[in-house]
This record gives C-alpha cells, sequence and structure tokens, in this order.
C-alpha cells in the first residue's frame, strides 16, 4: 500500500517512481487506484490512474474502473454524492482490486488522500489497508513543517495492521535544516525507518523487495 499523511504530498509520484524502478529490476508489477477524483479541468495525462498505468504498463481502466471516476475535486464518496452517483462501500472497492492472471511480483495500491480521509460511505484509508492486509506499508509525507506530528498521527491510525511501514519524506532537500532535522527526530526518536527522495532511491526499492 502507497499511503500518505495528507492530499498533495506526492502519493502517486512516489508510486510511479517505485513501479519504474522494480520494471527496471526485472518484477512484474501492477497498480491500483480503487477510485479516484480531481478537477475534469485536470490535463488527463495528470491523472492517478493514468500516470500510474503508465508507470506500470498498464491502461488507465485497469488500474481504476472507469466507474471509480469521479470528475470533482474532493474525496471520492463526496464527490460521488455531489455529482449524483450512487454510493459504494469499502467491500465494493475491494472486490474491485483485481491483479492480472499472468503472476504478478509487486501488487501496489494507492489510497486517495490522507489515511482518514473517506474513500467510501462507510470507511477511510485505514478500512481499505486493514481489509487488503497489504505486506507492506509506504506512507509518504512532505519533508517540511509540520512532518513530524502529521508522520506520527498516520502511522499511530495503522499500528493495528503489524506490518512493516517506511516513511518517505518527499520533496527531501539536503540543503534544509528543517528537512535534516525532520528525518533525524523521525528516525532517531521516532524509530521510524525513514528514507528519502530525492536520495535514497536505491534503499527504498529494496526495502519494497525485501
Amino acid at each position: 500500500m502507497v499511503v500518505g499523511t495528507g492530499t498533495d504530498v506526492g502519493k502517486t509520484w512516489v508510486a510511479a517512481w517505485l513501479l519504474r524502478a522494480l520494471r527496471d529490476r526485472g518484477r512484474r508489477v501492477a497498480a491500483r487506484k480503487p477510485a479516484q477524483s480531481f478537477d475534469p479541468g485536470d490535463d488527463p495525462a495528470a491523472r492517478d490512474a493514468t500516470v500510474l498505468g503508465t508507470a506500470s504498463g498498464e491502461e488507465p481502466e485497469a488500474v481504476c474502473p472507469p466507474h471509480r471516476w469521479y470528475e470533482a475535486p474532493m474525496a471520492p464518496p463526496m464527490a460521488a454524492e455531489a455529482l449524483g452517483r450512487p454510493t459504494f462501500a469499502i467491500g465494493d472497492l475491494v472486490a474491485e482490486v483485481r491483479w492480472p492472471d499472468d503472476q504478478v511480483d509487486v501488487g501496489l495500491v494507492e489510497t486517495a488522500g490522507g489515511v482518514r480521509s473517506p474513500l467510501a460511505a462507510d470507511g477511510d484509508g485505514v478500512s481499505l489497508c486493514t481489509t487488503l492486509g497489504p505486506d507492506l506499508v509506504v506512507l509518504v509525507a512532505d519533508a517540511g513543517l509540520g512532518t513530524i506530528n502529521a508522520v506520527r498521527l498516520t502511522a499511530e491510525a495503522l499500528a493495528t495492521l503489524a506490518v512493516p511501514l517506511v516513511v518517505v519524506l518527499n520533496r527531501f532537500d539536503s540543503a534544509t535544516d528543517l528537512h535534516v532535522r525532520n528525518r533525524a527526530w523521525l528516525a532517531g526518536r521516532g524509530a521510524y525507518t525513514v528514507v528519502v527522495l530525492p536520495g535514497d532511491e536505491e534503499e527504498l526499492a529494496a526495502l519494497v523487495l525485501g
């Protein structure tokens, strides 16, 4: 699972990078985005399912079922309501996460928004993670101000999963003192496994591959 501390932290960018990196290492990958919402004026090539599909070698419709594309920039169940579309449950999203018939080495599922953002009428990102039961959670966070609080709150929400968690500090700048200190605090006093992008690409790929 690729999750985030919130919106616009770079989940899709990190997920797409991972997919390309794993393919470069000879792994067979597939990506799934159970539901996506977007501004109808956005560039179609920049929509999450398209970005992930380009990275995994799949069509956007395989990444996210077309009936789960919501043309309103808000959480998917809220977008469905605003558009007059049917409501849906976490179980519906999970049932639609189907992998290719041929064997996949790594299946990646990306959530929407932060883990407490609603993903369905009856649940959020934590609910989806709990139901899918991933082998690993990649938590994408901003490297700057407020990230320690955001990472800790998100990690606590996911603690019941009892699976390895890797924190990715995205848009990391080693010349920015706050970024460096945030990384040191999370890895030291927070005891999290922390990697940064750019900088730790090889370590992140290795962690995902186990």
